[in-house]
């Protein structure tokens, strides 16, 4: 009876998955490799950087400089979470991960994009107060009132993700164990179930446009506002400023979204999209950005780039 017992328990939840990696460029794992790897080694060093620098700065503990470390920690994260795996299954063939392994690797991925979702908004809504209320700016944002932002932002991404954990824990494998992806997420683990993965994708869907999507148009009111505000500004050289800034931060917010709702809707309804394609653009939600925004957010500041500069050259 207890092998029968365990032997069930097998089925309906396989201990171990097998990441496939990125399907029909198994030969070229190898070489794919340096270049994901390059950004991470970037990502780290840029954003540990930004986060070195603010953080033993008082003068940059405020708030536009807090937004940005704690997007920067939320990237260190998200890449981290499916870079180092990603790297021994293209260099060592380790394509194993465990059935919890998995599951955590899925909870800290979407928690992680949903908290940087909500801290691009955040840091939205610091740049339309600053630019547009700058007279209310150091009573709107305070510390108390940035400090209750960035919980928020952390438990929103967990209330949202947790229930994708029970969703998948209450689906049957039937011994489907190959995962044809780079690390876990959870329409990927949810297509292996041979059951009905409905409660799944509609649950999926509500929280991409409810939340994320609503993340997307709050951000783009935003910035059409700082625009706004940006045309009436007397001086032409102030306006191309402002404008270079905005639209470089618009650059980057496309990029971590257009490849994460391409990801997103490739697997409910782009069933014509090659694999090894829409393997590539889910990977590149979590790499590009965390190498671009220290660049864009970070260096792109005077006092940051200043600083960055003095610390480099031997100066304090």
């Amino acid at each position: 009876m207890l092998s029968i017992s365990v032997i069930n328990d097998t089925a309906f939840h396989p201990s171990t998955f097998i990441l496939l990696g990125i399907p029909g460029m198994q030969d070229q794992h190898v070489w794919a490799a340096i270049p994901f790897c390059s950004m991470y080694i970037l990502a780290l060093v840029g954003n540990g950087t930004i986060l070195y620098i603010i953080m033993t700065d008082r003068t940059l503990h405020e708030p536009m400089y807090l937004f940005l470390c704690l997007l920067s920690i939320t990237d260190l994260v998200l890449c981290s979470t499916t870079l180092p795996k990603m790297l021994t299954i293209f260099w060592f063939r380790s394509h194993m991960i465990s059935y919890h392994g998995c599951l955590t690797q899925m909870f800290f991925v979407h928690t992680i994009f949903a908290t940087e979702s909500a801290v691009l908004l955040a840091m939205a809504f610091d740049r339309y107060v600053a630019i547009c209320r700058p007279l209310h700016y150091t009573s709107i944002l305070n510390a108390t009132v940035i400090g209750k932002i960035g919980l928020a932002c952390v438990a929103r991404g967990l209330l949202f993700v947790f229930p994708f954990v029970i969703l998948i824990k209450r689906l049957p494998f039937c011994g489907h164990r190959i995962i044809p992806h780079t690390y876990c997420e959870h329409m990927g683990i949810a297509k292996l179930a041979c059951a009905s993965i409905k409660p799944n994708t509609i649950y999926g869907l509500t929280v991409a446009l409810s939340v994320t999507g609503m993340d997307v148009v709050l951000i783009a009111t935003s910035y059409g506002l700082i625009l706004r505000a940006v045309l009436s500004l007397p001086s032409k050289d102030a306006q191309f400023r402002a404008f270079s800034t905005c639209g470089a931060h618009i650059c980057v917010i496309l990029i971590f979204y257009v490849p994460a709702f391409f990801s997103f809707f490739t697997h409910r309804f782009g069933h014509q999209v090659p694999p090894h394609v829409h393997i590539v653009f889910a990977n590149l939600y979590l790499l590009v950005p965390p190498v671009l925004n220290p660049l864009v957010y970070g260096i792109n500041t005077k006092q940051i780039r200043l600083r960055i500069f003095g610390f480099f050259m031997g100066r304090r």
